[in-house]
């Protein structure tokens, strides 16, 4: 027999779907599986992740376990007092932030779209691709899901504002871009507004202005991906996607990555680089470039971190980038030997930042760089360029 209240601990559909076809077979899994079309193991996985979530929210009958914990909240610990008989006679239930579950919660993310697991189909790549050169999508602070009211902060930014201005812009980039064979895209984080549904700055609690509900915000953040890598790959052969995590998406940035891994897994002209690493590195012949949010170190700490981190690719090089984002303005520092350029948004200004005097542009770039000599090329797309703002200026 299955018990039915597992499915309260169900994180997604497809969980729901299996403790369901538990449910009707009464407890044979391999008769569920069949019913469901998937491997009996696959079954038997996804059902111990569902009962490992009950227990960490305190639910685990079979260890005298039968008090969950409130939302937001983990079971830390569980002290159970039992009788000479053996009978329970008191329980105390330790509880912590469920913050803390971040396993569980890669794990949870990788059900959620496991369903998605190699549909990411691409066209035949194009041909006549330059090899000596790379074009480098850089994304600076997209904030998917922030909210702007345009009478108050004199602009107006929404979901739908945020995925149309985005790929729109990817889309007119690539266009003026040449065919090269490798294509870069570099989201430097903060690609989502907010990291949990409560709406606040995980590491100071600031709170966020949002548009719609957290699960559309990050469905919709998916898509709008999907959409600017497809776009590229209709003129690059290969597409490079990496999403640095930023200081508004610590786990929503990972998740974006596992969930476009899993999209396009049986695709080889996406590569989708998802190291949980602060810092990250690519190199392109003469070419090096580092890339990070900037919210963790300062731009003159760059160059060594780079020439530490990548001591053997730094002596084998003669042209070094650091691309970062998180200032929402544009500057460039030519350091001995690395050139520092920080990206402005598309995103429009919150309230905060609206009162607070931040008046920076709105814009996003291609940049093409040769295996030999470094930057050769560069195209622009202002915001104003885009349907939307048109429209609304």
């Amino acid at each position: 027999m299955i018990d039915k209240k597992l499915l309260e601990f169900c994180e997604s559909d497809s969980q729901k779907r299996v403790i369901d076809a538990l449910i009707k077979s009464d407890g044979h899994r391999a008769a569920a599986a069949s019913s469901l079309g998937m491997a009996e193991r696959s079954l038997y996985e996804s059902l111990s992740r569902i009962k490992r979530n009950a227990a960490m929210k305190g639910y685990s009958p079979d260890h005298g376990m039968t008090r969950p914990a409130p939302d937001g909240f983990a079971v830390k610990g569980v002290s159970t007092l039992y009788d000479a008989d053996g009978e329970q006679r008191a329980q105390w239930v330790k509880t912590t932030a469920e913050s803390q579950r971040n396993e569980h919660l890669k794990d949870a993310i990788i059900e959620t779209f496991s369903e998605w697991k190699g549909k990411g189909k691409i066209g035949a790549a194009p041909s006549h691709s330059a090899e000596d050169l790379m074009t480098v999508y850089p994304m600076g602070d997209p904030h998917i899901g922030m909210y702007s009211w345009a009478d108050e902060t004199g602009t107006d930014f929404d979901l739908d504002i945020a995925e149309n201005n985005l790929c729109e812009a990817v889309d007119r980039l690539v266009s003026c871009s040449p065919k090269t064979k490798t294509a870069l895209i570099l989201n430097l984080g903060d690609f989502f507004h907010a990291d949990t549904m409560d709406n606040k700055t995980r590491r100071s609690g600031v709170s966020l202005d949002v548009d719609t509900r957290w699960a559309k915000v990050l469905r919709v953040g998916v898509r709008a991906m999907m959409r600017c890598i497809e776009s590229a790959a209709r003129k690059h052969e290969t597409v490079i996607v990496k999403n640095l995590i930023g200081n508004h998406d610590d786990h929503t940035s990972q998740m974006l990555s596992l969930a476009l891994s899993l999209f396009y897994d049986k695709n080889d002209r996406i590569i989708i680089e998802d190291q949980p690493a602060k810092f990250w590195f690519h190199r392109f012949g003469n070419v090096l470039i580092g890339a990070a949010h900037g919210d963790t170190a300062k731009p003159a700490a760059l160059p060594a971190i780079m020439a530490h981190d990548k001591a053997e690719d730094w002596g084998q090089t003669k042209h070094r980038y650091w691309y970062t984002g998180h200032i929402h303005n544009q500057q460039v520092i030519e350091f001995p030997g690395v050139v520092w350029e920080s990206f402005r948004t598309l995103a429009g200004k919150d309230a905060w930042h609206s009162a607070q005097g931040y008046r920076a542009g709105r814009d996003m770039f291609s940049i093409i760089h040769s295996k030999d000599f470094g930057e050769v090329e560069r195209h622009r797309v202002d915001v104003s360029m885009l349907s939307y703002e048109s429209k609304s200026s």
